[in-house]
Formats: structure tokens, C-alpha cells, sequence
């Protein structure tokens, strides 16, 4: 299909209508050649609607175009035969390696400029020998085209994929209004934009802060600050979650990051080898990655940013989250900003003369601990849920958070559910965890893979099951004990040495007593138990399996003889023999055969024996 612009439709149907007002102008007329002239004059001075079309025309003009309709109204005999250049080409009279070369700068993921790329390739058309060298805004008009009508390829050459994702590629809009409340929960951690004090160290330092945030009402169900990311942070922000919406949510959506993607959360390779689940698995919850670099995805992100705008930037110590964000008074050479905030004055009184009144509230010497940011945070979250719900523009978040339907959650219930699993091996002194021994009774003997199970708010003791989920004990926390207890300890630091002497003997007894009891048993008491003749006591008793075993031998040509001795072949004196602890062994198949003839002339095996190839060579045919 042809393409025709829209413009040049226009100026057809101008010419037919211009056609007809000239031909209905020369019927009143009997000079016809001067009635041309006459129309063409008016036509000209008048300047109409068809001239703002047409502009100026001359008689040869309107005989031409009268010629072209060959007595017919159709206007498309009178579109311009201009060339038209398509949406996929561009007219220009750059020719192709000209463009090769300018597109490749151009295009480089270094993102050189307009004019620079239109320097460097005029100067490598010249060092090429080329004579004419087009002009600048030649390549300019060439690359305003090539980035309107080729956008997505501007944007993955020059910024790549994620700017491709983020600029060009269509989004998805999703109806949160098909939602209840406490159906998503959505999870990420932010680094907070001021400092607060470190519990630790007492100094100050930018904690974590992750929280949930429920998908249809927009309000923060749960959170938790800490000093970084981890599992224990996020385990916290779950129950605290749980515990205010008093449901257990359907799906949680999170954050694709390392604390996420822990083993203590999702179903890893190692515990699916093992028919372990996850922690969301044990609470009946489904969780969904968002993909990595994918911050539109997260509604959270929203979240976050008006927490940074209404609540971070309020405080005295605010940082900023990037060093565009710094305030003033962190900048080199800001004097007047670091008096005005307290900063670099050595002396309190100097710092109060120079500091207005008025800006007494915003100075910098107070830093929060950690519960007063927690106080803040909820105080700024009663502003934050009385505002607008966006997805229900009639009520407030907290209006929308309150209709939900509740679960009567116990909290013991809930710190059972929240158990993690690891696989550990018992050593000595029990299981290894956390830096701490954990040891119980049952544990003594063991030297195997178990699989326990622990609170991350109470660490004093852990679950121990085996790896196939079979209950074993309750292994508690082992204190140590003090160096020098008798004499330089306290009571109690006696009597619990005293306690832990008690329970080592008593293991020690334990396993004296079932040595004793293993012992006692026929068969290794026969170990201990000499034999009257040289013949036995070279003889070494053993299983009927390892006699079996034993008794291959190889014939005279190298060959590997499979002892004919099975169970339903052994004598009578044998069998009686073995019952009383006693297991005749024979060197090779000779000498069994020497002592069968003797003792037990009757028996199959010498029968079976005399086919074999080994009895002929030893003693000849069987006849």
C-alpha cells in the first residue's frame, strides 16, 4: 500500500477545489484567456483559506493540474509525486559509511556526544581522502531522526538493559483493589538516612531498618531495626508483622538480596535433599522474589521514599542517603552552615552566640538511640496512616487496615512456628551453635549428623531430631565453668563444678555397663576363649558371611575358584560346631577335602567338588 502524507492529501483536494472555482469563473466570460489571467490575479491578492494551502499559482498551473483530472473529480490524480521517505528511512545525503561511521561513536556504550561524534567522524572522512565532508547539522538532523524513531535502540546501546527496562519497555499495572488486607505482605530492607546511636560501640552509625508493608492498605504492618540486614532482623520484622495484623499473611513478596535469600527463609537445595521446608513453608505462607534491580515492582520503595521525605529529613542527625543529599553543614567550606548547626565550634558558648534561637531545633548535637527512633517512627506512623489510602481513596490507610479479619494469633503458638532448622554434627561436648556448646544426655555416644531446631529469641536451649525429623532431646546451653572453683569460686560455682564431675562419672558408668553387657554375649566371649590345638587356634572364629569369603581360593592355573560352601551344605558336626562357637576354617579346597573324606564321607560338597577342573589336576578323573 502506497503511502501518502496527510499533507499532501490536503493540497490535492485544494487544487480540485481551486479547479472548479476557476472553471465556474471563465463561464462568465467570453474572453476566456483573459479570464484566466483575471482568476490567477485575484486568486494571488485575495490570499484565502486555498492559498494559506497552495500559495501562489500561475495560469500554466491551473491548465496542467485541469489536464491531469482528465474530466474526473478524483483528487488523487492531483497528490505531489514527491518521495516520500517512510518511518523506517530517512533522506539524507549521508551515505552509508558516513552513517556506519557516525553511528558506531554514536551509538558507543561510553555515550559520546552529539557534536563530539560529529567531530571525530568528519576528521576520520577526511584522514580517508574524502573531498566532501557534510555538515554538521547534516548529522544532527540524521541522529534526531535515528533517536525518535529508534528509541529503544539509543537507549539499550548507550545506557543498557536496565535503562532499556526503566525508559522504553511497556509496564504492568496491577489492581490492588482485588486485595484484602493481610493477603501480601511486601519486604525490603533501607538503610537509614541518619545516624542513631550503636548499642554497642556507643558511637553513632546508619542502621537497617526492614519492614513489611501490607499491599492493599499501605501501612507498616511490622518492622525492625538493627545494626545490618540479617536473618534475625528479618525473622523480628515477621512476628511483629503477624503479631499487629493478628493474621498469618498469604504470600510475602520481597526483596531479592542476600538476608532474603537465606537458607534460614527458602527452600535451599541442601534442605530439600533433607524433606526440610522453610520457615514461610511451616507458617503456611507463599513467597515471591521480586527480580533483582526491579525497584518499580516493590510498592515498599514508595513507601520508603516518603519515609525519607516526611520523617529522615526531619531529624537532627540526618546524613543524607547519597552525597547529592548531604546537607550543607557536611560540605567542605560550609563555616556558616557549621555554626549554624553546632558542628566545628570548639566551645558550647560560642556555638549558642552564633546559633539563633530559631534554629536551636534543627542542630545536630542530639543523636537517637535506637528505642527513640523506634518511638519516633511510630509517632510518624500515626500521621502516615491518617492520610488518603491510595488504593481506596474514600478512607484512610488505618481505616483500611482495621477491616481486617483477624486471627487471634498466640504468640507462643507463633515463636514455635518461627523455629529454624540447621543440620549440625555432635562433637564432644554435644552440638557446636552460635558459638556455644549445647549438650544433654542423650546426645553422649553420638557421632552423627542431627538436624535442630532453634528461637532466635530464646537461645538458651535447641530441639535436636535426627536427619530423618525422629525426635531425640532438648540439648540446653553449657556454662562454663570457673577455672579455679574450690578456691577462688563462689558457691554456686563449687556446686556446679561439683555437678559436672557427678555427670561425667555417670556417663563414664554408663558406658562401662554396656561393655559389660556387650561381652556376655557367645560370640565375643569366644574371642577371649583359647583353643586346645594349634589347628583351632589358627582357626579365627568368625561369621558365616567372612568364612564364605574367605574360603576363595585360586586353582593351580591362576584361576579364581568360587568355594563350593553354602549354608544348606554344612555337615552335621559342622553345624553343631558353629552353634557351640567353633567354625572349622580350611586354607584352600584340598584340605577340606582331606578332612570331609576323613569325617564326613557323605557330604554334597565332594561331590560338587570332584567335577570341578581343580580335582582333576590334583588327583586325576573322578574314576
Amino acid at each position: 500500500m502506497t503511502y501518502t502524507p496527510e499533507k499532501s492529501k490536503q493540497i490535492a483536494l485544494a487544487r480540485l477545489d481551486l479547479i472548479h472555482q476557476w472553471q465556474e469563473f471563465r463561464k462568465k466570460s467570453t474572453n476566456k484567456l483573459q479570464a484566466d489571467y483575471d482568476f490567477v490575479k485575484m486568486y494571488n491578492s485575495e490570499k484565502g483559506h486555498l492559498f494559506n494551502i497552495l500559495g501562489k499559482i500561475s495560469r500554466g498551473s491551473l491548465h496542467r493540474w485541469k489536464t491531469m483530472l482528465n474530466s474526473t473529480d478524483d483528487y488523487t490524480r492531483l497528490i505531489p509525486q514527491y518521495r516520500y521517505a517512510s518511518v523506517n528511512e530517512f533522506r539524507s545525503t549521508l551515505t552509508e559509511e558516513e552513517m556506519k561511521i557516525f553511528m558506531s561513536l554514536l551509538l558507543h556504550p561510553n555515550r559520546i556526544c552529539i557534536g563530539k561524534a560529529i567531530a571525530l567522524t568528519k576528521y576520520k572522512l577526511k584522514e580517508l581522502g574524502q573531498n566532501f565532508i557534510p555538515a554538521d547539522i547534516t548529522f544532527r538532523r540524521y541522529a534526531k531522526w535515528f533517536k525518535d524513531n529508534n528509541y529503544d535502540k539509543w537507549i539499550l546501546a548507550r545506557d543498557g538493559e536496565k535503562a532499556l527496562a526503566d525508559k522504553v519497555e511497556p509496564y504492568i499495572k496491577r489492581d490492588a483493589s482485588l486485595l484484602e488486607v493481610g493477603d501480601i505482605l511486601v519486604a525490603d530492607g533501607h538503610k537509614l538516612a541518619f545516624h542513631v546511636i550503636n548499642p554497642f560501640t556507643g558511637k553513632p552509625c546508619r542502621a537497617t531498618l526492614v519492614g513489611y508493608l501490607d499491599w492493599k492498605s499501605t501501612a507498616l504492618v511490622g518492622y525492625e531495626i538493627m545494626l545490618e540486614e540479617n536473618t534475625q532482623c528479618i525473622a523480628s520484622a515477621l512476628r511483629n508483622a503477624i503479631i499487629n495484623l493478628d493474621m498469618i499473611p498469604k504470600v510475602v513478596y520481597q526483596d531479592n538480596g542476600r538476608a532474603f535469600r537465606a537458607k534460614y527463609f527458602t527452600d535451599d537445595k541442601g534442605f530439600n535433599e533433607l524433606g526440610l521446608q522453610g520457615l514461610y513453608a511451616k507458617l503456611g505462607i507463599e513467597t515471591v522474589f521480586a527480580r533483582p534491580y526491579n525497584a518499580r515492582a516493590k510498592v515498599i520503595e514508595r513507601f520508603f521514599k516518603e519515609f525519607q521525605e516526611g520523617f529522615e529529613k526531619l531529624l537532627p542527625s540526618y546524613m543524607g542517603s547519597e552525597i547529592s543529599q548531604k546537607p550543607a553543614y557536611l560540605m567542605r567550606n560550609e563555616k556558616l552552615h557549621k555554626r549554624i548547626a553546632g558542628r566545628g565550634l570548639k566551645s558550647a558558648p560560642l556555638r549558642a552566640r552564633l546559633m539563633p534561637a530559631t534554629k536551636q531545633a534543627w542542630h545536630c548535637d542530639h543523636i537517637p538511640t535506637i528505642q527513640d527512633t523506634i518511638k519516633m517512627i511510630d509517632m510518624w506512623l500515626q500521621f502516615k496512616n491518617s492520610q488518603p489510602c491510595p488504593n481506596a481513596p474514600d478512607k484512610s490507610i488505618a481505616e483500611v487496615f482495621e477491616s481486617r479479619k483477624r486471627q487471634n494469633i498466640d504468640e507462643t503458638k507463633l515463636d514455635d512456628l518461627m523455629l529454624a532448622t540447621e543440620v549440625k554434627t555432635i562433637q564432644r561436648n554435644g552440638i557446636r551453635f552460635l558459638n556455644c556448646d549445647y549438650f544433654d544426655e542423650r546426645l553422649y555416644g553420638f557421632k552423627s549428623k542431627v538436624m535442630i531446631k532453634y528461637n532466635l529469641f530464646d537461645l538458651t536451649k535447641i530441639k535436636v531430631f535426627t536427619t530423618k525429623g525422629e525426635y531425640l532431646c532438648t540439648a540446653e546451653r553449657v556454662i562454663e565453668t570457673h577455672p579455679m572453683a574450690k578456691l577462688l569460686g563462689t558457691v554456686e560455682d563449687l556446686e556446679d563444678y561439683k555437678q559436672k564431675i557427678q555427670k561425667q562419672e555417670k556417663l563414664q558408668r554408663k558406658t562401662i555397663k554396656a561393655v559389660k553387657d556387650l561381652l556376655s554375649t557367645d560370640e565375643v566371649r569366644f574371642i577371649e576363649t583359647k583353643t586346645e590345638n594349634d589347628e583351632n587356634l589358627n582357626a579365627v572364629q568368625k561369621p558365616f558371611s567372612t568364612v564364605q569369603k574367605q574360603l576363595t581360593n585360586s586353582n593351580a592355573n591362576g584361576e579364581v575358584v568360587k568355594p563350593f560352601f553354602t549354608k544348606s551344605q554344612i555337615s552335621e558336626k559342622e553345624g553343631k560346631d558353629r552353634l557351640n562357637g567353633v567354625q572349622k576354617y580350611f586354607k584352600n579346597n584340598c584340605e577340606k577335602y582331606e578332612y570331609l573324606i576323613a569325617n564326613d564321607p557323605s557330604n554334597v560338597w565332594i561331590t560338587e567338588f570332584k567335577k570341578t577342573k581343580e580335582y582333576k589336576l590334583l588327583y586325576g578323573s573322578e574314576e
